[in-house]
């Protein structure tokens, strides 16, 4: 199994993912700016990965606080959980785990000090283990819309390298497929300008013997009009309540052809990743990257000096153009603001601690 994020008594340790494919390298965070600092430039990437991130840091944070008393560290606290917060904007699982982490102090600060650093690292363990789980529950849950053989899409990594480890989400349910006998075939683009798909789906999947061909994102709607595709399956970073779904930029272009060429396009992300405060997509914040990751390649700079570049790293899919929202929890269908909404309420149980 991958492992994307150790807890350790040394501190947090990371899968670069910088580094893949060309080599496999694992990093140690030994404090929360060195944790804030691998989310910020990408060295842990994807929603489910980066909230557990945020909680490791918070709890490694706190762990090394010289604070003596209850308020000095409430304090450094704070500070911890600002610092991680402004790592990453559009992925709510990051705001996500914070917030439960910001639950756990305040449950366990009767306890003194040393009471709210040992729940605060039991709280990242949990966290972590509840993702693995949850991805788990998806592969199952998502596993199941698969056509029995076919050709598979996907957008970015959505895969072991974005989450806890294990299953991912978007592969999570190619690899629920693939345990369910399915004879699936995985088109994975190469999703300019950071190259995730390129670098890490096809690397994942090849390391899993699931059968990956590599396109390039312009080559999606020639796939798709020539029969080369069954249906898409992309992971997200935030979901609104009525559905609309933030993800890699790129995604909603594959919507619009998936809808064009009558194709199912599924999303799948655990229920972290879904924003019921916001009523639509359109108060998702976008991140906008360094132009740089589009002027370059690593160190190659490939587009004429004094020439202007942006970078919006995610787009917005409108709920109409997505056929399912694969959960820990289940499959909501249309009309989302109605299935979300049942799938919050429903008290389903995927991990027992």
């Amino acid at each position: 199994m991958i492992k994307t994020i150790e807890w350790t008594e040394k501190g947090v340790v990371l899968i670069d993912q910088l580094e893949l494919p060309a080599r496999e390298l694992y990093r140690t965070c030994t404090s929360y700016e060195e944790v804030a600092d691998a989310i910020r430039r990408m060295v842990i990437r994807g929603a489910p990965a980066i909230g557990v991130a945020a909680a490791m840091g918070i709890a490694l944070g706190v762990k090394n606080a010289r604070a003596k008393d209850l308020p000095e560290l409430e304090r450094e606290f704070n500070h911890i959980c600002e610092v991680l917060g402004k790592t990453r904007p559009t992925a709510v699982n990051l705001f996500w785990a914070i917030e439960r982490m910001r639950e756990t102090f305040r449950r366990a600060a009767g306890g003194g000090v040393e009471a709210v650093r040992t729940a605060l690292v039991e709280e990242a363990q949990r966290i972590y283990a509840e993702d693995l789980a949850q991805c788990e529950a998806i592969a199952r849950h998502g596993g199941a819309l698969l056509p029995a053989q076919g050709r598979v899409l996907t957008h970015c990594n959505a895969g072991a390298l974005c989450a806890a480890g294990g299953y991912g989400t978007a592969l999570g349910v190619i690899r629920g497929a693939v345990e369910l006998k399915k004879q699936v075939q995985v088109l994975a683009t190469e999703t300019r300008p950071y190259l995730q798909g390129a670098r890490l789906t096809a690397w994942e999947l090849h390391h899993d013997h699931i059968p990956v061909t590599l396109i390039t994102d312009s080559m999606v709607g020639h796939m798709m009009k020539t029969g080369q595709v069954n249906c898409v399956v992309v992971g997200a970073d935030r979901i609104a309540a009525n559905g609309d779904t933030a993800n890699k930029i790129g995604t909603y272009t594959i919507a619009v052809l998936a809808r064009e060429h009558n194709l199912p396009f599924y999303v799948a992300a655990p229920f972290s990743s879904i924003d019921l405060s916001l009523p639509s997509g359109e108060g998702i914040p976008i991140e906008e990257r360094s132009p740089e990751e589009v002027t370059h390649i690593g160190a190659t700079r490939i587009a004429p000096e004094g020439v202007p570049a942006r970078h919006p790293a995610f787009d917005v899919t409108p709920a109409r153009l997505i056929a399912a929202i694969v959960t820990e929890k289940g499959v909501a269908r249309p009309p989302f603001e109605q299935s979300l909404k049942e799938l919050a309420a429903a008290a389903v149980s995927f991990f027992t601690v």
